[in-house]
């Protein structure tokens, strides 16, 4: 890729010419590529994700409690919605990556497109500032901020709540399985309420496994 080709992509997706390329190389390039790869930005750019949808449902919803801000916040900055806006901005003709890591699915994996996108958003607020990087930001998750008219419940709270409010034992998560490289890992995971009932389901992380395998259960028992 040449610096015009990544130059003009970001002046398209974000919206201004950028100051430097470097620092945008810096936030494209996976471990296995290079040393000087985008962890640290993504350190940045997570923070900077956070304070600007904060901010925008603070703003948005001046009604709402701290518990369904928090709902809100924690389920539109996950590395899945992450990985989903970086493939809507197109993100992945410009991924830097080792032969290894390509060829292992690295373009297409939620981990990788997810901490990419952080750092591309910590890249971007060091380059233009806070304004440049909110505008961005509220363009890029509008349609993940639009979908959730009601603060979302998380899978594994409303599980517990489901079997307290039943009298039955708290839900028991279970890793049985893990695979894929470390830069790329599936976990299946196995929830259990006691011998009443149990589901599993698969994830890009021990949590989101969880996640899901709550959600999965807790269709089974509505059935």
């Amino acid at each position: 890729m040449t610096a015009p080709d990544l130059g003009g992509w970001i002046r398209t997706e974000f919206g201004r010419e950028p100051g430097e390329l470097a620092p945008f190389e810096r936030a494209l390039t996976h471990g296995s590529q290079a040393a000087a790869n985008y962890e640290r930005l993504e350190f940045l750019g997570d923070r900077v994700l956070g304070l600007v949808v904060a901010e925008w449902l603070f703003e948005r919803y001046p009604q709402e409690p701290e518990g369904a801000l928090s709902r809100r916040l924690n389920a539109l900055v996950t590395g899945a919605v992450c990985a989903d806006v970086a493939r809507q901005v197109g993100v992945v003709p410009h991924l830097r990556l080792g032969k290894q890591a390509r060829e292992d699915g690295a373009h297409d994996s939620d981990n990788v497109l997810g901490d990419v996108m952080e750092a591309l958003i910590g890249a971007f607020y060091l380059d233009a500032g806070l304004d440049a990087v909110r505008a961005f930001i509220r363009k890029a998750w509008t349609a993940q901020i639009d979908s959730h008219r009601e603060a979302p419940r998380h899978p594994k709270s409303a599980l517990q709540e489901w079997a307290a409010a039943n009298n039955r034992r708290p839900p028991e998560y279970e890793v049985i399985d893990r695979s894929g490289p470390n830069h790329a890992p599936r976990f299946k995971v196995r929830v259990s309420i006691g011998k009443l009932a149990d589901a599993e389901a698969e994830g890009s992380s021990k949590g989101a496994a969880e996640t899901a395998a709550a959600a999965a259960l807790l269709e089974k028992l509505a059935q």
